[in-house]
């Protein structure tokens, strides 16, 4: 492995861009390839062996595209296939996503937190592992929030489709005194000046993409493989959807433009460029 190599980062949809955009401010020399698995967004309601077909055919391609390191940048995807992606590719560093419930029970002062999720990741081992053990003596609060993705895929941030959507899941928890919310899908950062707006500024919208990011810069630093060029590094992006969709919405999402490229699905097994 070289530093020059490029980081992989991948989610089912333009969630992953928010940790990518994270990753962007404190490693800008690195080299990036962006992949959205649109065809199959989104992850979070689908049976959580479909999803780990899928992140194996995602890491393989990366691997096989040069990845240095590889992102999961999904919830969904590091619940279900986090540890099979470990144990299946022991040559290759992984970083996935964790509920930041540690934090929020740390810094909560009501003893109530909200989490706002896909039904895969509440349904995962791992969110049960780190509520166990770090949310003792607080009262979790869970949502699905169904449809928020989709309105998000479409660029639709401060609207009215999700303002109801984010209404009917935090009104509730405001109502039992939460005072700390936990992103748990990359989807949802898109959305914090929304969120905020409805819970106020008293209440703590806890973003994971900075957390993962920094821990991205640690593994660099602990291998040699952080690139110490002076320019800054370029991404590729690729998207199994729509190229020109994403292209579009990667002004808005990332602050970045840049050309997308489209890999199609061989069954649940395997990316190709067509």
């Amino acid at each position: 492995m070289l530093p020059e190599q490029p980081i992989g980062v991948f989610d089912s949809g333009v969630g992953g861009l928010s940790v990518l955009r994270a990753i962007r401010q404190i490693l800008p020399a690195e080299e990036v390839i962006f992949f959205g698995d649109q065809a199959h967004v989104p992850y979070g309601s689908r049976p959580l062996e479909q999803v780990r077909h899928f992140s194996e055919a995602i890491a393989r391609w990366l691997l096989d595209e040069g990845a240095k390191l590889i992102v999961v940048a999904c919830n969904t995807a590091s619940a279900a296939a986090l540890r099979f992606l470990r144990e299946t590719f022991p040559q290759a560093k992984f970083v996935g996503m964790e509920p930041a419930v540690k934090p929020a029970a740390e810094q909560t002062r009501s003893g109530v937190v909200g989490v706002l999720a896909t039904p895969a990741t509440f349904q995962g081992a791992l969110y049960a592992s780190v509520v166990e053990r770090f949310a003792n003596g607080v009262e979790i609060l869970q949502d699905t929030c169904p449809g928020l993705v989709h309105v998000i895929e479409q660029g639709n941030l401060d609207g009215e489709a999700p303002r109801q959507i984010l209404e009917r899941a935090l009104r509730p928890m405001l109502a039992r005194n939460m005072d700390t919310v936990v992103l748990g899908c990359t989807h949802y950062p898109f959305v914090i000046p929304l969120i905020q707006e409805i819970v106020g500024e008293t209440v703590r919208v806890i973003d994971p993409a900075p957390a993962v990011a920094r821990q991205v810069e640690r593994l660099l630093e602990a291998e040699g493989l952080r690139n110490r060029s002076s320019g800054r590094g370029h991404v590729r992006f690729f998207t199994s959807g729509e190229p020109q969709a994403l292209q579009a919405l990667l002004p808005r999402l990332l602050d970045e433009s840049g050309s997308v490229e489209r890999l199609v699905w061989e069954g649940e097994s395997r990316l190709v460029r067509p």
